[in-house]
């Protein structure tokens, strides 16, 4: 399992599975985030089977899934919803965790500089430099 941390109350991942829940919640995370519509490949796990388990484990659990490169207003103000929950640090997932990212800085675009989304996006190993227009718009 490959974490990202971009905050430090926010981080992302590709795929999870219900193995790792131990480990993320012994890495202190409370609040999980799958970005993935299921069946996007054969042998990803359903999202309900690893959200029966990590609620079971204590964790709050959210779908927000996206198809990729679809990222509605009504997704991004779900993910800005989660966000503001006070359950940190919060664990965002999906194929790569680029989904997740994007969902993030679009959801922080306005709260943040496009610049600093940008930066922290990259210091996490992912370029959203495609995406600055989009949050440069929202945040004005």
């Amino acid at each position: 399992m490959d974490i990202r941390q971009v905050t430090p109350s926010f981080a992302v991942a590709g795929q999870i599975t219900a193995a790792d829940l131990p480990q993320l919640k012994a890495a202190g995370y409370h609040t999980l985030i799958c970005n993935r519509p299921d069946g996007e490949t054969d042998g990803q796990p359903a999202a309900e089977t690893i959200a029966a388990e990590a609620r079971a484990q204590g964790f709050d659990w959210y779908w927000i899934p996206i198809t990729s490169g679809q990222f509605t207003e009504e997704a991004v103000a779900a993910f800005a919803r989660v966000l503001a929950e006070p359950r940190q640090p919060v664990l965002a997932f999906c194929r790569t965790g680029t989904r997740s990212i994007t969902l993030w800085a679009l959801a922080q675009a306005g709260k943040q500089p496009a610049a600093e989304l940008l930066q922290l996006a990259t210091a996490a190993g992912y370029d959203l430099s495609a995406l600055a227009p989009r949050l440069g718009a929202t945040a004005g």
